[in-house]
């Protein structure tokens, strides 16, 4: 058995390096894979604190489970990213907003989709997990959907509010951000830009007319005669 939870850390190790090497690649941008790596730790970590608090035991079942979500989790971060690199892809090219704002954007742009793809993920495993302990009291149901449903509620909470905030931060480091960000709220602050509000609050939308206005952009269904 100990032998058996050594390799199964080293597979985790090779498996995070590897996913950080590919997002890295991917985005051409190592914040972004580090973001990702340390979302989905906390993932893990908080997934397994709660089998902890309750008191189930570990199960062969219940770390397939935590595998499961490993995937789960990095899908819905990538997701996020994607929308925020399409959103800072010409960030230096305009002076309205700054790195954090349009990440800001992303978030939004992809909140309602996050929200409904993970109420439909949970709704089928919350109906295993309750057969199997309330109906069948079966162990390996039980396990399996515990740390499903955790996993994927937690990994939808971290794509949003855990992940990007970190890419945020590490990316609001580098001296290129810096300096743009210095240089829009100097604008702002001479009221040589037309995104603040008389309230005091930045408008943020689109950097193109017509482009990530979400629904309201979509093609109008003809009504039936």
């Amino acid at each position: 058995m100990h032998r058996l939870g050594k390799q199964a850390v080293q597979a985790l190790v090779i498996f995070i390096l590897l996913v950080f090497a590919v997002i890295a690649l991917y985005f051409r941008a190592w914040r972004m894979a580090a973001a990702a790596i340390l979302a989905l730790i906390h993932d893990l970590l908080l997934t397994v604190g709660v089998y902890a608090l309750i008191g189930f035991e570990v199960t062969p079942a219940a770390v397939i489970g935590f595998l499961t979500i490993l995937g789960y989790s990095l899908y819905d971060t990538v997701v996020v990213f994607d929308k925020v690199k399409e959103n800072t892809a010409h960030l230096t090219e305009q002076t309205r907003y700054t790195y954090e704002e349009l990440a800001n954007l992303a978030v939004n742009q992809t909140l309602v989709r996050s929200i409904n793809t993970s109420i439909v993920a949970l709704l089928p495993v919350a109906a295993i997990l309750f057969i199997g302990t309330f109906v069948l009291g079966a162990g390996t149901l039980m396990d399996i959907s515990l740390s499903l449903f955790v996993g994927m509620a937690v990994g939808t909470y971290s794509s949003i509010f855990v992940a990007t905030p970190l890419e945020v931060a590490l990316r609001g480091r580098e001296p290129r951000i810096q300096e743009h960000t210095a240089k829009v709220l100097a604008l702002r602050a001479g009221g040589s830009s037309d995104v603040v509000r008389e309230d005091g609050t930045v408008h943020v939308g689109a950097l193109t007319p017509g482009e990530h206005l979400g629904q309201s952009s979509q093609p109008k269904r003809k009504r039936r005669k």
